[in-house]
Parts: structure tokens; sequence; C-alpha cells
């Protein structure tokens, strides 16, 4: 019988899930709907389709890309940094205020130094190497790099 306890598990968990989905929708709806914005016009602003909206606003989007949640949020929150922060309770300035700490440059435009992920600046330089790479080159860094850390270990 455990195979029925863990398929029950399992629909109990896919349940929360589509609930959470679907108040996230909700909300994204709501702010949406604050701003003054179309389902159209958040999608020509994020870059994606409107069906990616309205799915993702239904709850109904539980594969949707990372890609297309993180450009529907800054397509709202560009359009949040236009409204009048008093008119905004401070859970939605807060929110605000990480999002422009996370992302850069930041949504308002001032500035435009990047903001290092890591701890180490180095760390983020390297990743960028690599990331601009192409994939066949990727794996030589790889190699090139381990064999480095091994020498410099053992040089120690």
């Amino acid at each position: 019988m455990p195979h029925a306890s863990a398929s029950r598990s399992r629909s109990s968990g896919d349940a929360a899930w589509g609930q959470w989905m679907r108040d996230v929708g909700a909300q994204v709806r709501r702010v949406r709907d604050f701003v003054g914005l179309s389902q159209e016009q958040v999608a020509r602003l994020a870059g994606v389709s409107q069906g990616a909206v309205s799915r993702f606003e239904a709850g109904r989007g539980l594969a949707t890309p990372l890609l297309v949640v993180v450009r529907i949020h800054l397509a709202l929150m560009q359009r949040l940094h236009e409204i009048d922060p008093a008119l905004l309770n401070e859970d939605l300035r807060r929110l605000i205020a990480s999002s422009d700490a996370l992302i850069s440059p930041p949504l308002n435009g001032i500035g435009n130094q990047v903001m290092p992920i890591a701890d180490d600046v180095g760390l983020d330089e390297l990743i960028q190497l690599y990331r601009e790479l192409p994939e066949r080159k990727r794996d030589a860094l790889r190699s090139i790099v381990q064999a480095a850390a091994v020498a410099l270990r053992t040089a120690s």
C-alpha cells in the first residue's frame, strides 16, 4: 500500500502547487489592473505572448518558463516605478526597492554599475567568461581551470 500513500501525497502536493500558482497569477492580475495595463500591453513590454500572460494569471502556467515569469514581473515593476510611492503599501514599496537592488541597471535608469551576484567578483567574471564562450570551447576552459586549481592546491 505504500504506493497509494505516495500517490496521495504527490496529488496533495500537486494541488497545493496549483493553488499557489493560481494565487500568484491572481496577484499578478491585480497588479496589472492597478497599473492600468492590458494583458497585450504587458506581453509587449515583457516580450512574451499575450497567451503566456493569460495562462500565468489564470494559474494554468504550471510549466511556465522562469524567464517568462521574470519578464512579466519586470514589466510590471517598471510600471510600478511610474506610480507615486505614496499610493503603494509598505510591502510593495519594499518589494520594489529589493528588486532594484537585484536587477542591474536599476529599472529607474539611475546608475549602470553591475552588482556582483557572488561574494567573489572574480567568480562572477569567470562565469561571465564561460558564458561568452561558444559551447564547444567550454570544456577546454573547464579543463584549464581544473588543472590550474589542482596545481595551485599542491603548490601551497
